[in-house]
């Protein structure tokens, strides 16, 4: 019997540097106290893949979605082929999908635009969302409010924003999630993680991305979500398995997830 349950709420167990060892990362997942981990989809072929790779796993789930990056590439079909898959029993968020105008791989109109998409999608389908902002939290926001609803459930996942902008995220009915980069020296992220409520919180890797400090420049796995979750607990000088508890309910709440059936799987 574990002492703590975690969830690793976004990590890309699709991409090609896991492909010698993803039953072993996955195991090493378990054994580190995660009881799940949602694989995040960027584009169609890679939403497919995460199905596939949740098909396999029973504490694998996956989210789809069009990472901004990939807007440009996504064709009408593609998203309503994407829209399709949100009634896979193992889809349990739409992801990610936001704004990035830090590299501006696709034109912000149009990344705007699919986003716009995705953000309608999310309420007739009442799925939770997955946003990726960088360097757009104020279209962000925006796009978001315009579309202000009771009850809508979502996360901004790395959050990497200012003490403003968590504020906003929450008074939307957001939560937050932090990576490994809260454990970085300097980090003024970790400064705006301590000072937001614990119950408004999940962790997460952005696995193979991320790594957290002890294993910084390393690929990334689900298992050192845990490192997020201790140094959260480091911070607030609460138990980890009171952050545990929290940030994992947090999960469950969002993804409409019961720990019961996934511990008993």
């Amino acid at each position: 019997m574990h002492e703590i349950s975690l969830i690793d709420t976004h990590v890309h167990l699709d991409f090609d540097r896991f492909d010698g060892d993803r039953p072993d990362v996955i195991r090493r997942a378990l054994d580190a106290d995660v009881m799940a981990m949602v694989t995040i989809g960027i584009d169609y072929k890679s939403s497919l893949k995460a199905i596939e790779i949740a098909e396999d796993y029973a504490n694998v789930f996956a989210a789809v979605g069009v990472h901004p990056h990939d807007a440009k590439d996504m064709t009408d079909e593609q998203f309503e082929a994407i829209a399709a898959m949100l009634s896979h029993p193992k889809v349990v968020a739409i992801g990610e999908v936001g704004l990035d105008y830090h590299y501006d791989y696709s034109p912000r109109d149009l990344q705007r635009r699919i986003f716009r998409q995705f953000l309608d999608l999310s309420l007739t389908a009442q799925m939770p969302l997955i946003i990726h902002t960088r360097e757009s939290d104020e279209d962000v926001l925006e796009l978001i409010q315009a579309r202000a609803k009771k009850g809508w459930r979502g996360v901004f996942h790395c959050f990497a924003g200012d003490a403003r902008m968590a504020h906003k995220v929450i008074e939307l009915g957001f939560l937050l999630s932090f990576t490994g980069n809260i454990t970085f020296k300097n980090s003024n992220t970790l400064h705006v993680m301590a000072a937001m409520p614990l119950d408004k919180l999940m962790v997460e890797t952005d696995s193979p991305f991320m790594a957290p400090a002890p294993f910084r420049g390393k690929r990334n796995e689900p298992a050192y979500v845990r490192v997020v979750a201790q140094k959260i607990a480091e911070v607030k000088e609460a138990p980890l398995a009171q952050v545990a508890q929290l940030t994992t309910q947090n999960a469950l709440t969002l993804f409409g997830l019961h720990s019961e059936s996934i511990l008993g799987r």
